[in-house]
Parts: C-alpha cells; sequence; structure tokens
C-alpha cells in the first residue's frame, strides 16, 4: 500500500508541476534580456509600500507595459528634477514630490527609479487637476474634472526626454491661467528685492496732504507698477493728483471705491506684502486647476467674490453683467448647472425663514405694506388667503401656516425675470428693483441668488437664434406683465465661481479681490500641507 501510495504522489505532483509551469507561462510574458528583475519584485512585494510610493496601480502599468526596463537614465533624471524644483512655477512645493531624495547618491537604484516615475506621476496630476480635493473645501462642487491617461503621457515624455515640457502641457490651456503664472513669478520677483515698505498707520491721506507717510505711499506704489516716473523736482511728500491717480489705480485692482484716499480700507490693502499676493495668485492657479477642459461653446460665469457675470460665447467677446450676491450668512454657493428656462414677469415665493423673520415683522409693523408690495398668502392647498381674516400679530416664527407670494409687478423682488438652473441650493440669477445696489463696489447685499444688472440684455442674448425672440418681444411680454415661461431649446451651462485675482478684461491688470466669505485659507493651507520626511 506504501509502494502504491509514493507513486501515486509522484504522478500527481508530476501533474502539478506541469500544470503549475504552464500557468506561469500563461500569466507572464516573457520579459526582454534587460529587464530588471528586482524592479518587478519591489512593485509586486511589499517594498513598495515601505516606499511610499502614492500612485502603486499607475506604476504597475507602466512598468508592465515596458516589460520592467527602467526609465530613468542619467540624461533623464537630472531633467526630471529640474521639473521637480520649477514645480514652483505652477505654484506647487518641490518637495511634495521628493526631490531631496532623488537627488541623493546613496539611494538603493530600484528605489530611485520607481520614486522618480512616482513623483512625475503626482505632479502631473496635481498640474493636471489640482493637489487638493475642491469637494473637501466646497461639498456642493459638482464640476468634472480634466482627464488625461498620465501613464501614456509619462511614457510619451520619455520617449521624447522633454520632461519639463511634457508636465507644462498638462496646465489649463487658456490665458488666465498663463497670466497668473506670469504673475506669480514676477511677484517672487519683487519679494526677492526686498519687497515694498509698509505705509504706516495715521490719519487720511488724500490729495493736498503733505507729510513723511505720503513719502511712504509713494514707494510703495512705484515698486507695485502703479505710480508712474515723476519729474525729479517733485517733492516725495506731497499727494499731488499723479500720487492720487495711482492710489484710485490701485484701488480699482484692488476692487475698492476708486475715491483716490488712502483711509483705513485701502491703507490695509497697501500693506499686504509680495508674499500675500504671492498665495492668492497660487491658490488661484489651484482653482483654475480645479475647472474642466471645456466650459462649454455658450455658456455662464459669475465670479462670486468678483461681483461680475460673463456671458461667453465662442467668436465673441464676453458680456459683463454686475451682480449681486448672498451676505455672508446666507452665501451663495460654488457649483456648476446648466440654465433652462426663463420667467419673465416672476412670481417670488419667499423662503420660510425670510418670510417669518423678515417680512412677517414689517406686515406687523405697517399691514398696509402687505397689499402695496404686492405679496399674498397661500395656503397648505394653494388657495389665495383673504387677509381680512388674518391677525398679524397673532402669527409667529412657529405659527404661520401659509406660503408667502409676491405677485409679478414694480415692486416684486425677483424684478421682471428669473432665470432657473434647477439646483439643491434653491439659486437662480434674477432682475431687482434695487438698482441703485449695483453703484456699490462690495455687492453682497441678496438671501443667497444672484441679482443681475441689465438682465433682458442677459435674457435676450441666452434666446438669441431661438423662435424670433428679438428684444421688442421680450419688452411686449414684460409691458403685457403676465407670468411666462420659456424654455430654452438647449440649456445653456452655467458656473458659479469664487476667484480672489483675476484678469481685468480690457486693461489685463491683475486685480486682488478681498475674500469675502473667507475661504482662501482653507486652500492654502492644503497646498502647503507638510511635505513628506526623508530619510
Amino acid at each position: 500500500m506504501a509502494t502504491t501510495g509514493h507513486k501515486t504522489g509522484f504522478i500527481l505532483s508530476v501533474i502539478l508541476c506541469f500544470f503549475l509551469s504552464t500557468s506561469w507561462a500563461v500569466s507572464i510574458p516573457a520579459l526582454p534580456p534587460d529587464a530588471d528583475l528586482r524592479l518587478q519584485q519591489a512593485l509586486s512585494g511589499t517594498e513598495s509600500q515601505a516606499w511610499a510610493l502614492q500612485n502603486l496601480k499607475e506604476l504597475r502599468r507602466l512598468y508592465q507595459a515596458r516589460g520592467y526596463q527602467k526609465a530613468w537614465d542619467e540624461t533623464l533624471l537630472p531633467r526630471l528634477i529640474t521639473a521637480l524644483n520649477n514645480s514652483t512655477t505652477h505654484g506647487l512645493t518641490p518637495c511634495d514630490y521628493r526631490v531631496n531624495l532623488l537627488e541623493k547618491e546613496d539611494i538603493d537604484s530600484v528605489r530611485r527609479e520607481l520614486v522618480a516615475s512616482d513623483a512625475y506621476l503626482t505632479l502631473a496630476g496635481h498640474i493636471l487637476s489640482g493637489k487638493v480635493d475642491p469637494v473637501s473645501i466646497t461639498p456642493s462642487w459638482s464640476m468634472a474634472s480634466r482627464q488625461r491617461d498620465l501613464v501614456q503621457h509619462l511614457t510619451d515624455a520619455l520617449k521624447s526626454g522633454e520632461i519639463e515640457k511634457s508636465l507644462d502641457e498638462l496646465a489649463p490651456r487658456c490665458h488666465e491661467y498663463s497670466t497668473l503664472k506670469n504673475a506669480l513669478a514676477h511677484y517672487r520677483k519683487i519679494a526677492q528685492q526686498g519687497g515694498w515698505g509698509l505705509v504706516a498707520p495715521g490719519k487720511l491721506l488724500k490729495l493736498g496732504n503733505h507729510n513723511e507717510r505720503i513719502i511712504q505711499l509713494r514707494a510703495r506704489l512705484r515698486i507695485s507698477g502703479d505710480l508712474a516716473p515723476e519729474p525729479s523736482n517733485q517733492d516725495p511728500a506731497e499727494f499731488n493728483a499723479t500720487l492720487q491717480e495711482a492710489v484710485k489705480k490701485f484701488q480699482n485692482r484692488a476692487n475698492l471705491e476708486a475715491d483716490g484716499i488712502v483711509g483705513l480700507n485701502t491703507l490695509r490693502n497697501l500693506n499686504k506684502t509680495p508674499f500675500d499676493r504671492i498665495n492668492t495668485l497660487r491658490i488661484n492657479m489651484e482653482r483654475w486647476r480645479w475647472l474642466p477642459e471645456d466650459l462649454g461653446r455658450k455658456h455662464i460665469r459669475v465670479n462670486v467674490a468678483g461681483f461680475y457675470l460673463e456671458a461667453r460665447e465662442q467668436g465673441e467677446e464676453p458680456r459683463i453683467h454686475k451682480v449681486i450676491v448672498g451676505l455672508g450668512y446666507r452665501q451663495t454657493p460654488i457649483f456648476s448647472n446648466a440654465i433652462k428656462y426663463l420667467d419673465f414677469n416672476p412670481y417670488w415665493y419667499a423662503p420660510r425663514k425670510l418670510a417669518t423673520q423678515d417680512k412677517l415683522p414689517m406686515f406687523q409693523e405697517d399691514p398696509s405694506y402687505f397689499t402695496r408690495a404686492g405679496f399674498e398668502l397661500l395656503d397648505r392647498e394653494n388657495r389665495i388667503v383673504d387677509t381680512n381674516t388674518i391677525t398679524w400679530h397673532e402669527l409667529s416664527i412657529n405659527n404661520f401656516p401659509y406660503q408667502l407670494r409676491q405677485r409679478p409687478g414694480p415692486h416684486n423682488a425677483l424684478g421682471r425675470v428669473k432665470f432657473i438652473f434647477p439646483n439643491q441650493h434653491n439659486v437662480y440669477l434674477h432682475d431687482t428693483p434695487s438698482q441703485e445696489l449695483f453703484s456699490k463696489t462690495q455687492r453682497v447685499f441678496s438671501s443667497g441668488c444672484i441679482r443681475v444688472q441689465q438682465p433682458l440684455d442677459l435674457a435676450q442674448w441666452l434666446l438669441k437664434g431661438q423662435d424670433d425672440w428679438t428684444r421688442e418681444r421680450i419688452d411686449a411680454i414684460i409691458a403685457e406683465g403676465k407670468n411666462t415661461r420659456i424654455l430654452l431649446k438647449k440649456p445653456v451651462p452655467i458656473y458659479l465661481l469664487y476667484w480672489t485675482v483675476l484678469v481685468d478684461r480690457e486693461s489685463q491688470d491683475l486685480r486682488f479681490i478681498d475674500d469675502g466669505y473667507q475661504r482662501d485659507e482653507r486652500i492654502l493651507q492644503s497646498l502647503d500641507t507638510m511635505c513628506p520626511m526623508e530619510e
């Protein structure tokens, strides 16, 4: 029996060995003679985790396609290190890509190889779609990121040898991004040269003043390029008309009231350092990297921080409209959608919180205001309530079983038109009867929705080419006063964005915008997270 068992075991062993050898031959392709078997072992073993590689899946795909041949030789590796160090031109930090480790002479050759490829893929991903996850900053973010096959991109770069160029090609291909990139280099140069001095605190500085602080102001504006060269005999302590214009130019670039007077707010902006400006540029370059490749042939961008709207169509100059956005405690959200229809002569359905906390006290103080302003109450069956049966002082925040609605008309909070892009935030664009607010520079007066200046011009732009919607036809519907809904045959994408530095369309000057919603700091903290420690 023992002999039979040994024979049977021997036969099974032969069969098993044959099966395993056949399976191995099928699953693992033949490697080229110059393949690095240690590289293959490192990618399939525990070393890859120990080396803290960020793109392990992509690395395995890269080296399998290469037959486990090394990529980085004495020519390409220095080019990569140069490219990683130059990540600063995109507002990124070289140590995030383990440059110090790659520059060490005593590093294991396989580890250097894998860290090099991992560093390229990590930086490529950051330049392509950002280092920071936008959802971690803005939970309502809904825009698709730009996509590339980065393994193939690296493969092509290795063949061409143009490592840095291949990385730069992944950046947003738009005028705004390249302008911010150039500005970043400019402000870094100013910082390296010592920056600009502070303007000491004190009383208002304005035309006709004469004191030592004006010498500081003049030097500050000269370094930032706001003050043109003056005659050599100009008294530097005199606040003259030329200096006043320089202050106005600076105020325009800082999105301040351009009155030519240096008050507290202007002084605060003047005393921001070159490093403050550098960080603002880095933050906004990151925001550009978050955006989709193509925003659409025809689309609308709203800069919530800058209080303006751009209506863009390929081949045409963009339309610019001033906007009013949400107050600090009713911030306008940041997201994207598509405008699907317009309501001319709209009804306004007041949100419950606004109806009970803002409007109800007004009705209680002056019941006639309810009728004068064109309001209605709707019950739970959506029927209009006879307000003669209402005792306003018996109603409260917790006892208000109605929907407050305002009829179309001159007092309607939405004005003559609203633009609807259905969304969970119940936010939309609309007209407003409070046109005087558009004369303000800081326009944060709404409850979250976006009020648009010259909204009928925007409506005409949206309806262009659709069923002969001329301006005369729009005006006729408005004059009729009847609520009219117009569906767009093709929805128009709309992007609610948040830029705190932008490129002025006419002057091409940079404009630094106050971070009214306090959103920049979180992005900066994420960009500046501590780099990995290298032993």
